[in-house]
C-alpha cells in the first residue's frame, strides 16, 4: 500500500513540474513582446520633433522667405533686402551702400521688373486693396508703403522693420510673390506720407525684384 502511495505521489509531482514549465515557456514570448514594444516606445519618445510640420524648414510649418538684390541706375549692385514671413507680417532687413546721404522713400512696387536707369518698369506702388498712398493718410496706406530709409554720410543704411499688410504666402491677394512679381524701390527724396500717388518721393534711384 505504501508502495502505491509513493508511486502516485511521484507521478503527481512530475506532472505538476511539467505544467509549471509549460506555463513558464508560454509566458516567455509575451514578456519578450512587451520588452520590444517598450523599446520602440522609448525610441519614439526620444525624437525631439516627431511631427514634421513642427520642424522649421520642413512640412506645412515652413515659413517663407525671399530676397531682393538692389541695383542703382547704372545697374550696379548697392545691397540686398532680406524678407521673412512672421506671424504678424513680413520682416524686412535692408542693407545698402553707395547711396546719397539723406532720407529716402522706400516702397514695394507692383511689378517684379527693374530696368535701369529709371526703373519705371516696376510700375506703381503695390496696392491690392485700392487704398490711398501714405502711412499718415487716413484712407491709406498702400500695402507697399514702407517707412523712409535713412542713409548715413557714408552712403550706407542698415535697417529692419515689420510690414503688416503683405505676405509671402502664395495665392494671397497681398502676396509679394504674385504672378507678375513685385519690386523694392528706393527713391531720391523722402516720402511725406500723404501726397498722392507716392508722397513726393522723387526719382527711383535703386530697385530690386522680390524673389523666393
Amino acid at each position: 500500500m505504501k508502495k502505491w502511495f509513493f508511486t502516485i505521489s511521484s507521478i503527481v509531482l512530475v506532472l505538476g513540474l511539467g505544467a509549471c514549465g509549460d506555463e513558464a515557456d508560454d509566458a516567455a514570448p509575451d514578456r519578450e513582446a512587451d520588452e520590444v514594444k517598450e523599446e520602440e516606445n522609448l525610441e519614439v519618445g526620444d525624437v525631439d520633433n516627431p511631427n514634421p510640420s513642427d520642424m522649421n524648414g520642413t512640412g506645412e510649418g515652413e515659413l517663407s522667405s525671399a530676397t531682393a538684390d538692389l541695383i542703382d541706375t547704372n545697374g550696379k549692385s548697392v545691397g540686398v533686402a532680406e524678407l521673412a514671413e512672421e506671424e504678424d507680417g513680413v520682416r524686412v532687413k535692408v542693407n545698402v551702400t553707395g547711396l546719397p546721404e539723406g532720407v529716402h522713400g522706400f516702397h514695394f512696387h507692383e511689378i517684379g521688373k527693374c530696368e535701369a536707369p529709371d526703373f519705371e518698369s516696376a510700375g506703381g506702388h503695390f496696392n491690392p486693396t485700392g487704398a490711398d498712398h501714405g502711412l499718415e493718410n487716413e484712407s491709406g496706406p498702400h500695402a507697399g508703403d514702407l517707412p523712409n530709409l535713412e542713409v548715413g554720410a557714408d552712403g550706407t543704411a542698415d535697417e529692419e522693420f515689420l510690414v503688416e499688410l503683405v505676405t509671402l504666402e502664395s495665392g494671397q491677394d497681398n502676396s509679394l510673390l504674385r504672378e507678375d512679381g513685385t519690386a523694392l524701390v528706393i527713391h531720391a527724396e523722402a516720402d511725406d506720407g500723404k501726397t498722392q500717388p507716392s508722397g513726393n518721393s522723387g526719382d527711383r534711384i535703386a530697385c530690386g525684384t522680390v524673389e523666393k
